[in-house]
C-alpha cells in the first residue's frame, strides 16, 4: 500500500472539504474541473481513484486504459450511464455508486410536481402577479383522492414516493420488473406487469427508474398513446426515459395536460421548445439537492472510496471485479 493515495474528483465541485474530512489522512486530493473525458485524461495516470459527478458526459476506454493505478471509480449519485462499466471491468477498475443519498428529496420534489401541476400553482400565481384575481383560474384542478398515481420504478425512491401519494388519498399503481413478489403487499400499493397497463388506468404518471438501453425512451410516441387523455406527466429519473419530440407532441394534443420535467433529454436544456411551453413546468435537476442530502452524497461517496482503497469490500458495486488487471 503506498503511503498516501491520490483521488481525483473529476468534475463538478469547486471545494473539497467533506471529502478531506474522510479521506485526508491517507489520501491527497485533487480537483480536475473537467468538462469531458478529454481535458479529463492528462490528470489520471496518477489516480488511485476517481470520485466522478455528471458533469462528464461519459468516462470509458481512453480513461481506463491511462488511469494505470486506479481501483475505483464512484458514481457521486444514482445513475451510473456516464461510466462505461464493461472498459472498467476489463481493466479491473471497481464501479459504485451512491443509490441511497436523496431518496426523499427526489420523493418531495415528485410530489411537489404534482401538487404545482393539479392546483395550476404556476399558471394562477403568474395572472396574479398580470392583475387578475379569479378563482376560474383554477378551472379543470383535479381532487387528488381517489386518482389513480401510476409509478414506473419502485426501488427506493419510487417506494418513498408511494408513501407520500398514500396520504392524499391516492391510489397507487407500480410498475417495476425488477422488485420482488410481495412488496406491493407491504406497501399497500397495486401492482401491474406491464407498462401499458399502467398507463391506461393513470391519471397522474410519475416516473423512477434507471436509465439504460431497457428504459430509454420508454415513453415514446407509441407507449404515450396508450395514456388517458389529460394525463399529468412527473419525471424526476433522467431525461432520456421520455422522448422529447413524442411529448410534445403529446402536450400539444392534450394527451398529455402538462408535464413536471427535473431533468430532460439534454441538460443543459438546449430545446427552447420545452423550455416554452406553457404547460411544462422545469426545474435544473434539482431534485436530489438539500442541505443534508448533499452533504450525505458527498459522505457516502468519499467513505465508499475510502473502503476501497483500505482494501474492504464495497457496499455498492455497480460491476463485478474477479480476477484484476492491477
Amino acid at each position: 500500500m503506498p503511503d498516501r493515495f491520490t483521488v481525483l474528483i473529476a468534475d463538478f465541485l469547486e471545494e473539497d472539504s467533506i471529502e478531506t474530512a474522510v479521506l485526508g489522512d491517507i489520501a491527497t486530493l485533487a480537483r480536475a474541473h473537467a468538462r469531458d473525458e478529454a481535458e479529463l485524461l492528462p490528470r489520471v495516470d496518477s489516480a488511485d481513484a476517481i470520485i466522478l459527478f455528471h458533469d462528464i458526459s461519459r468516462i470509458g476506454e481512453p480513461t481506463f486504459s491511462r488511469a494505470t493505478h486506479c481501483r475505483c471509480v464512484v458514481r457521486a449519485g444514482v445513475g451510473f450511464n456516464n461510466v462505461d462499466v464493461e472498459s472498467a471491468t476489463r481493466h479491473g477498475v471497481q464501479v459504485c455508486n451512491v443509490p441511497d443519498y436523496g431518496t426523499e428529496e427526489v420523493a418531495d420534489h415528485a410530489i411537489m410536481f404534482l401538487l404545482a401541476l393539479a392546483r395550476k400553482l404556476v399558471s394562477t400565481h403568474e395572472a396574479i402577479r398580470a392583475g387578475a384575481w379569479d378563482y376560474r383560474l383554477a378551472a379543470g384542478s383535479p381532487r387528488l383522492r381517489g386518482k389513480t398515481l401510476g409509478l414506473v420504478g419502485c426501488g427506493r425512491i419510487g417506494t418513498a414516493t408511494a408513501l407520500r401519494a398514500q396520504a392524499f388519498g391516492l391510489d397507487v399503481v407500480v410498475h417495476d420488473p425488477y422488485i420482488p413478489n410481495g412488496i406491493e403487499k407491504a406497501l399497500g400499493v397495486r401492482r401491474v406487469h406491464q407498462l401499458g397497463e399502467l398507463l391506461e388506468q393513470s391519471h397522474f404518471v410519475s416516473l423512477h427508474c434507471y436509465l439504460n438501453e431497457e428504459t430509454h425512451h420508454l415513453l415514446n410516441a407509441a407507449s404515450i398513446a396508450r395514456m388517458r387523455p389529460g394525463t399529468l406527466l412527473i419525471n424526476t429519473a433522467r431525461g432520456p426515459v421520455v422522448e422529447e419530440n413524442a411529448l410534445l407532441d403529446a402536450l400539444d394534443s392534450g394527451r398529455i395536460a402538462a408535464a413536471g420535467l427535473d431533468v430532460v433529454e439534454v441538460e443543459p436544456l438546449a430545446d427552447e421548445r420545452i423550455r416554452q411551453h406553457p404547460n411544462v413546468l422545469l426545474t435544473p435537476h434539482t431534485a436530489f439537492y438539500s442541505v443534508e442530502g448533499y452533504v450525505e452524497l458527498r459522505t457516502k461517496t468519499a467513505q465508499e472510496v475510502r473502503r476501497l482503497l483500505l482494501g474492504e469490500p464495497p457496499r455498492n458495486p455497480v460491476n463485478r471485479i474477479g480476477g484484476t488487471t492491477r
